[in-house]
């Protein structure tokens, strides 16, 4: 181990045994900032987990509860006078309404995508620049 003298300072050491000792304390700091981070990384992934899990029960939950208010509109529509069969019709028809909606503006909005245009311009303008051997002097490094 290190010797320090009362003063606080290292005894004489050649220059080796520094670098060694140096050497050590940055191992011994790195073991220590790497243990830290996985603590606190395993504390975050039981964080995480718990609040997926309530994010999924509260997503059953408004599952239910979608279904039980389209079965209450169902029989609001009986109620005003609707057969049973075209009240639970129309609130089905509702729904797949909807979901046409939704999936139209889905589609719509997939197309508008552009991916990763300008990163292959750029990436073509790259390759053309070293094909060209760069500007003024340089040579290039592909023939």
């Amino acid at each position: 181990m290190t010797e320090v003298r009362s003063d606080g300072q290292l005894e004489d050491k050649s220059l080796g045994e520094l670098v060694a000792i140096a050497t050590g304390s940055v191992s011994r700091l790195v073991k220590s900032e790497l243990e830290l981070a996985k603590l606190e990384l395993k504390d975050d992934a039981k964080k995480a987990a718990l609040g997926g899990t309530l994010f999924a029960v509260a997503g059953v939950i408004g599952g239910i509860v979608v279904i039980l208010l389209s079965i209450a509109a169902a029989y609001g529509l009986i109620t005003a006078g609707v057969w049973n069969w075209l009240a639970f019709l129309i609130v089905a028809g509702a729904y797949v309404l909807l979901a046409v909606i939704l999936v139209a503006i889905g589609m719509w909005r997939m197309k508008k995508m552009t991916g990763v245009s300008r990163t292959r311009k750029t990436m073509k303008d790259d390759i053309a620049l070293l094909r060209r051997g760069g500007a003024g002097d340089q040579p290039a490094l592909t023939e």
